[in-house]
């Protein structure tokens, strides 16, 4: 009998009904509470644009399965067995796929926004079936690996996971966490990275060429022989000695000072200039992609100024003008910020962590003219870890998704603030001030509870 594999081929699937379905499930669901019932067995179904979501289909076994643009959004699959699963275009966002074994499964284009999958399985793997001839060959898709490719992932978080020769190109990682996870001969070919935690991953000769890595923090990676041509570290945290063995052919990092056109004070004074003038003289600062850290630049007027991506480590901006100045995804780690006027500052996936902003103004700024409009600080998705807020105005500021875990906010007025999905793990908030504050989804602090209803 011939053991070689030849060309893959679909397997025989059972085409199951709205009926079927929701049979299979209500018999899970009592299985999930221990109360006779059966666990649900999908194996080699086919069920497609069928909603399940919200559903625990936790220990469910879709192994083979084809389950095409099905919806499980907020759906519970810890343990859930997905080898070999067919689930392009599915809507996995807020999804539970802890401890899931996704081997050799085909995501293709699917959504997992926001989904838990620490410690899931996404190796390669593959099925195989009798060719009716006493051979054997691959079922599925003319994949054995994991393809990824096409999904959106942003805020997933995959600690853990097992990754390797997955194959996730032009699939959108954005703010990802990936801690310790096992990506090695990963391709993520011209996927975006922004933001990413990629803290003590595995990147062995994985392939990121063309990648977008703005943002993402790598310290402790292990980045041996892994791909980086063309890719963007600028703004990435990363010891330099992390790219010793890694090709780094046309990648972009932050342009050091000394390529600027003019010195950097002269640049600043022209700012000033534009910013007296109302923009009719003088030439708008645009320092995006600069190393600047270290910088003396206390009491300086930069109100509007451009410095995405810019590496402000360590810098001295006390009393600084920033109002409305862009600032997103910048490196201000150990930055000197007090009293600085940040109103409506653009801080989106800045990193300012053992930052000190005591006293500084991060509150809205009303822009008046032609069109009158509130321009409010975004720090969404910033890091602020361990950094110092003590009598900060945070009042009606964007939060949403920043990191404040051990930060000092004592006497800070967050009034009107919205930190939907914020981590204040181990936060500081004596006498700050929450009024009207949005504190659904935060890790750390319990929103406060409405009193109790008295008995008419």
């Amino acid at each position: 009998m011939s053991n070689a594999l030849s060309e893959s081929r679909e397997p025989e699937r059972r085409v199951l009904d709205a009926a079927q379905i929701s049979a299979v499930v209500r018999q899970h669901l009592e299985f999930r509470a221990r109360r006779g019932g059966k666990r649900a067995d999908f194996r080699f179904c086919e069920i497609t644009r069928f909603d399940l979501s919200s559903v625990d289909l936790s220990e469910a076994d879709f192994t083979g399965a084809k389950l095409a643009r099905c919806r499980f959004s907020g759906t519970k699959l810890k343990e859930a067995n997905l080898y070999g699963a067919d689930l392009r275009g599915c809507d996995f966002s807020g999804c539970a796929l802890d401890k899931a074994d996704m081997r050799g499964a085909c995501l293709h284009g699917a959504d997992l926004t926001g989904a838990s999958m620490v410690d899931v399985d996404m190796r390669e793997g593959v099925i195989v079936i009798g060719d009716g001839q006493g051979g054997l060959t691959p079922a599925g898709f003319d994949i054995h690996y994991t393809e990824v490719a096409g999904v959106r992932a942003g805020a997933a978080d995959l600690t853990r996971a097992k990754l390797s020769n997955a194959f996730v190109m032009q699939t959108d990682l954005t703010g990802a966490i990936l801690r310790d996870a096992d990506l090695s001969r990963i391709n993520l070919t011209n996927s975006d990275l922004t933001g990413c935690d990629l803290r003590g991953a595995n990147l062995t000769e994985a392939t990121l060429s063309g990648a977008v890595l703005n943002g993402a923090e790598l310290r402790g990676a292990r980045m041996d022989r892994t791909n980086l041509h063309n890719a963007n570290l600028v703004g990435a945290l990363y010891d330099p000695s992390l790219l010793t063995t890694a090709i780094v052919t046309g990648v972009r990092m932050a342009k050091a000072v000394g390529s600027l056109r003019k010195p950097l004070a002269e640049v600043i004074a022209a700012h000033e200039v534009w910013m007296n003038s109302n923009g009719h003289e003088g030439t708008r600062a645009n320092l995006s992609e600069f190393d600047l850290r270290g910088q003396m630049l206390a009491r300086r007027r930069l109100a509007a100024a451009v410095m995405r991506s810019a590496v402000l480590e360590d810098c001295d901006l006390t009393h600084a003008v920033l109002t409305t100045a862009d600032l997103s995804l910048c490196d201000l780690r150990g930055a000197k910020l007090a009293e600085a006027d940040l109103r409506g500052i653009n801080l989106r996936w800045a990193t300012l962590n053992g930052a000190v902003l005591d006293g500084a103004k991060l509150s809205a700024v009303n822009i008046t003219g032609a069109a009158s409009f509130v321009w409010h600080a975004d720090l969404s998705h910033a890091r602020l870890a361990n950094a110092s807020l003590r009598g900060a105005d945070l009042s009606n500021a964007h939060l949403m998704e920043a990191d404040l875990s051990e930060a000092d906010l004592t006497g800070a007025d967050l009034t009107g603030a919205n930190l939907k999905g914020a981590k204040l793990i181990d936060t500081k908030l004596d006498k700050a001030k929450l009024d009207g504050a949005d504190l659904a989804d935060v890790v750390g602090v319990r929103p406060p509870q409405p009193p109790p209803s008295k008995p008419g």
